[in-house]
């Protein structure tokens, strides 16, 4: 019976927090090195947020963010990534170790996160505002690599299955829309 109380008030908590976020932006996160961090420095600009896995069949998408991020990024391009090991242990690492491996295999540069959950009863409050029941793209999230296009407004915009990779004609023109709206 006391772990049920536990279990219902860290959910109660959880909820709280993201709902208490007046934004996307006031949602507290950790960054790969474990400091406290959100996504306000970001405010203003375009996000792709995706959660990523080191050991995935998508994993070579990082090429291809990286290389988005890089064209973009002086229009206004933020990709944040968010390891998550919800989808078939495949991102089993630590935050040093998916660090290591994000720098050295794929030259990474664009911010990455703490692993969080994407999905179930620790879903992270990001993603409860990103696909929970008040989202304009509600629903579970089907496996890693899957991407949210957040407005400078701080909207979100389009949500992308896994498979539609990350230089899609696609998403470069929803980015694309997307910096042009001021």
């Amino acid at each position: 019976m006391k772990i049920l109380i536990l279990l219902a008030a860290a959910l109660v908590l959880q909820i709280i927090s993201a709902s208490a976020a007046d934004s996307i932006y006031d949602i507290p996160l950790k960054d790969i090195d474990g400091k406290d961090t959100s996504l306000k420095p970001y405010a203003g600009k375009v996000v792709l947020i995706v959660n990523v896995a080191s050991k995935c069949g998508f994993t070579p998408q990082y090429t291809a963010l990286e290389a988005i991020y890089q064209k973009f990024k002086d229009q206004g391009l933020v990709v944040c990534g968010f390891p998550c090991n919800q989808f078939g242990g495949q991102e089993p690492g630590t935050d040093a170790e998916i660090k290591q491996f994000c720098t050295s295999k794929y030259d990474v540069t664009f911010p990455m996160f703490d692993k969080l959950e994407v999905n179930g009863a620790n879903r992270h409050p990001l993603y409860v505002a990103l696909a929970g029941a008040d989202s304009p793209f509600p629903g579970n999230i089907k496996w890693n690599f899957t991407k949210f296009l957040i407005g400078r407004d701080g909207k979100i915009l389009k949500r992308f299955d896994s498979s539609v990779k990350p230089d899609s004609p696609e998403v470069r023109g929803a980015i694309e829309v997307a910096l042009a709206a001021k």
